[in-house]
């Protein structure tokens, strides 16, 4: 946009966006006011329609254009105007009315509050904005709300204020927290204050407790009883009751270190234990949102004085009431409010499986053990309940995490004592129990049923041999729990193999039943997985079932994880039986297949009758996991097999090359199979090669870069097909570079540079002087390049894999007789490209990759010091001292002796660790 538009033109299309009936209309009004906001004329028109005040929408429009201005463009004002865009914003606040929308004082609100962030020349921003509106009850809002969100914009990552810029703006909010904490002590003091003042002072005080900037002497004040005196009003509103939750909990994580805030955490200890009987009466009037608020307080209570509880258990700030409070809101009748307290339970066990103290897990077991009982209450399903559960049923995900959280905690408690005490449970039920208890009791007994030892021999054959026994009148879902609990013995299964027999008629007996077939081919499989020794004599049986899979109502997931168990055991056959085997299992699939190629849609739906995904998926399991021995000079049963599928596979991917959906799902079922066969997959080479080659030509899918990187990993140390690997990488470029070359081709296609990345990495491992010495080199480490910045993690991580290897090969000496040849070619890349490497990795960590991402670009650094560290210092020096020293509002972002720190810390390192911690620090500076 060259020139500004008229603000006639603006509230035409403002109109249009917001009144036009048609669709187009709207589109267009959109684009068009995009535009105008990405412009630099927004500035200008923003503070126009803002002084006009002419509509509800032109004012939001322009306050939430100043905003974004502010936060992502503050660049595009010289120092010169920062005071009048000031002046103009504090004017527009003060206009603000207790009739303003909401949604246009937040937006102003975090205009003025960016601005104060990144403004360096406004130095004391908050006394300013407390002495202009602070006296005016009518601006009050506006105020409170600027003091709301200053705090929170400090982390904003679209702002970057950088480390220096956001501990100078902490230390000034610092200073100015009596200011705050005068105005706010103010507001609480007039009691007749509307709901919505009283929730934005709570908001506020919260706020500036998140950054620690409310001093301990608050702890004497009204102001720090004002959440919790509202907590225990019987007339608090339910906005009003979360902020004030808000804030505690914010109080709470403040004091984490309680060493640091003595006074407060003390006083937060006991102001918080004496919320129960408010609790009490939330649940004694079913009000489950403050319910579910007291219990978020509790359990902050106890994850910032965890390590206290573990170190000091029942003793001062560790007093074990704190876990009585957890407990009696997991006897909440609300599972909502239980599960609230699960990532204590989490943290409380990573804390004590670290410390490894039998002594210390037995103080903590009793408590462990109510909590399980509870959860075992919890997970009860309704007794008037039919059929199993709904996997899309809130209540099911519940049950999921309780198994989690179980798996996680039963080391405390001992998995056979809980195994013992739920059949205990079971065996003392009276005739008037309902099923819903028995059920519950088995979901938990499954839950730790893999921890069980295999040699047990009290309890479990009790167990099996009821679960063995219970009719098929039981109720549906007890023999559904029942099937998942015999599948997770499968590890005490294979040690007692005279039950499998029986376990295999009840399994059976599941399959025929259509809702629990699923569930009964899933313990099934986990079954023959662990037993595929013990299951040899059931594998023509067990075929057969195969076979028959689709007359059973079971889920795709279950067929194909039956097939993968007894694939399992086929891997366990002589030769010429596990060929037969799975010959048997191979041509159910494809004879399916073969129909659809000839009968089905060029481009069939997902989940739709025609989908050949159904088929592919199975022929996969069949081939991973059919896994034979095979020594050296020995045919390998599985190749005729696969080379009769072949043809199959092949016009699959032909006839769907166009469906990447499919397609990725043809080179996944190809790629099992040369993984099965290993080397004796040479003759698929020449059809399968030849045929990638030509469809990527026209659909570039990386998963055939990825089907590639699995042939140069089979046979790239093989001399005689290194060069028919290389022609297949060299027809693969050009359509991949033409792809990432697009405009922004490389953050449209991450899973393209995922795998041309692996394909080289193979390339480096397996024929790294051919690869070196390709034409294709050059422009590969160009494009890794150009990739570092890329943000997506497994490409990433790819790329600088990658690139390390390359490096390292020019150092590795495993094989000598090329050793100098890989040396020269890798060192005159990096002579070459160097430069650029350093520059593209370091701004890439500073300016755009995540944190994390730090480890992968030091492994990078640490090689290339490691093969030329001299010439990595001088680079290292260029790229800093091309970096921006300052931000556009002015602050110093990085100082010449940070700089000067950062060069010497990383230059100077020996081991990765020392880099990369440097590398994370020096980031924060520009974030």
């Amino acid at each position: 946009m060259e020139t500004a538009p008229s603000l006639e033109t603006v509230n035409q299309a403002l109109q249009a966006l917001y009144n036009n009936p048609d669709v187009v209309g709207k589109e267009k009004a959109s684009v068009w006011l995009g535009e105008l906001q990405r412009s630099v004329h927004a500035w200008q028109i923003a503070d126009q329609l803002l002084t006009l005040h002419q509509s509800l929408e032109a004012c939001y429009f322009a306050a939430q254009t100043m905003r974004t201005k502010i936060q992502y463009a503050f660049h595009e004002l010289p120092a010169n105007v920062h005071q009048s865009l000031r002046d103009s914003l504090l004017e527009h606040a003060g206009k603000v009315t207790v009739e303003t929308a909401p949604v246009i004082v937040t937006q102003l609100s975090l205009a003025l509050a960016d601005l104060a962030l990144q403004m360096v020349s406004w130095k004391s921003p908050v006394q300013d904005l407390v002495q202009r509106f602070g006296s005016n009850a009518a601006q009050l809002p506006i105020l409170l709300e600027v003091l709301i969100v200053l705090p929170e914009e400090i982390n904003s990552r679209s702002l970057r204020l950088g480390a220096n810029r956001r501990d100078e703006v902490i230390e000034d909010l610092k200073s100015s927290s009596q200011v705050v904490l005068h105005l706010l002590s103010a507001c609480t003091e007039n009691m007749t204050s509307a709901d919505s003042i009283q929730v934005k002072v709570l908001k506020c005080l919260s706020s500036w407790y998140n950054i620690d900037a409310i001093p301990e002497s608050i702890v004497q004040t009204a102001l720090f009883h004002a959440p919790f005196k509202v907590m225990v009003s019987k007339e608090c509103s339910s906005g009003l009751h979360e902020a004030a939750t808000d804030c505690v909990c914010n109080a709470l994580y403040c004091v984490e270190d309680t060493s640091a805030h003595p006074m407060m955490a003390e006083a937060l200890f006991r102001a918080v234990l004496e919320l129960t009987e408010p609790y009490h009466r939330s649940v004694a009037e079913e009000d489950i949102d403050k319910s579910l608020n007291y219990c978020r307080m509790f359990t902050e209570l106890a994850e910032s004085f965890l390590e206290v509880i573990v170190d000091k258990p029942n003793q001062g700030l560790g007093d074990f009431k704190i876990l009585e409070l957890l407990l009696m809101c997991v006897g909440h009748h609300q599972y909502e409010v239980a599960e609230v307290t699960f990532n204590y339970w989490y943290k409380l066990s990573e804390d004590l499986y670290q410390r490894d103290v039998q002594e210390l897990n037995e103080v903590f077991k009793p408590y462990i053990q109510r909590l399980i009982i509870a959860l075992c209450q919890h997970c009860q399903m309704d007794p008037d309940h039919d059929g199993v559960l709904d996997p899309s049923d809130d209540f099911f995900d519940f049950r999921i995490r309780v198994s989690e959280l179980i798996k996680d905690v039963i080391f405390i408690v001992g998995s056979s004592t809980c195994f013992t005490h739920m059949f205990h449970n079971l065996k003392n039920q009276s005739s008037e129990t309902t099923w819903d208890v028995s059920e519950a009791s088995l979901f938990i007994m499954a839950a730790v049923a893999k921890n069980i030892l295999p040699d047990e021999n009290e309890v479990v054959p009790q167990v099996v041999q009821a679960v063995l026994s219970i009719p098929v009148t039981a109720h549906i879902a007890v023999r559904y729990t029942t099937l998942q609990l015999l599948g997770e013995l499968c590890e005490w299964i294979d040690n007692h193999p005279l039950v499998i027999d029986p376990v295999l008629q009840y399994l059976l007996a599941g399959l025929q039943e259509s809702r629990l077939a699923s569930v009964a081919a899933t313990a099934l499989q986990s079954i023959s997985t662990m037993c595929k020794e013990h299951m040899k004599s059931h594998c023509d049986g067990l075929i057969q079932i195969a076979q028959a899979v689709d007359t059973f109502n079971i889920s795709n997931d279950a067929a194909t994880g039956l097939l993968r168990g007894v694939a399992t055991i086929l891997a366990t056959l002589p030769h010429e039986k596990c060929a037969d085997g799975m010959r048997k299992l191979c041509n159910f699939q494809t004879t399916e297949l073969s129909k659809l190629l000839t009968e089905g849609t060029e481009l069939p739906k997902q989940g739709a009758t025609d989908d050949p995904t159904v088929w592919l998926d199975r022929l996969a399991a069949v081939f991973r996991y059919t896994t034979p021995t095979v020594t050296n000079g020995q045919v390998h049963p599985c190749l005729q097999v696969i080379q009769e599928v072949w043809p199959v596979l092949s016009q699959a991917c032909s006839r769907y090359q166009g469906d990447v959906r499919i397609v990725e799902r043809c080179c996944r079922c190809i790629r099992f199979a040369i993984r099965c066969l290993g080397k004796n997959s040479s003759p698929l080479l020449q059809p399968l090669v030849p045929q990638m080659v030509s469809i990527y030509q026209v659909h570039p899918h990386s998963c055939f870069l990825y089907l590639g990187s699995i042939l140069v990993d089979e046979y790239g140390s093989d001399k005689e097909c290194t060069q028919g690997l290389l022609d297949m990488f060299q027809a693969f470029c050009p359509p991949t570079f033409k792809l990432l070359e697009e405009q922004n081709g490389l953050r449209n296609h991450p899973d393209t540079v995922d795998d041309l990345f692996r394909l080289s990495l193979r390339f480096i491992q397996r024929a790294p002087l051919p690869f070196l010495q390709s034409v294709a080199m050059k422009p590969v480490l160009m494009c890794a390049i150009a990739s570092c910045s890329l943000d997506h993690k497994d490409a990433n991580m790819s790329v600088m894999k990658f690139i390390t290897e390359l490096i390292k090969a020019a150092s590795s000496k495993e094989d000598r007789e090329d050793f100098e040849a890989r040396s020269t070619l890798v060192k005159s890349l990096l002579h070459e490209q160097g430069q650029s490497l350093v520059h593209s990795l370091i701004h890439s960590i500073v300016f755009c990759l995540p944190t994390y991402m730090s480890a992968d670009i030091s492994d990078v650094i640490y090689e290339i010091m490691q093969l030329d560290r001299p010439a990595f210092c001088v680079w290292l020096e260029h790229v800093l001292k091309a970096m921006p020293t300052e931000n556009t509002g002015g602050a110093i972002t990085v100082t010449h002796k940070q700089l000067t720190d950062f060069h010497k810390a990383v230059t100077s390192a020996e081991k990765v660790t020392q880099i990369s911690d440097s590398v994370r620090e020096f980031a924060r500076l520009y974030r």
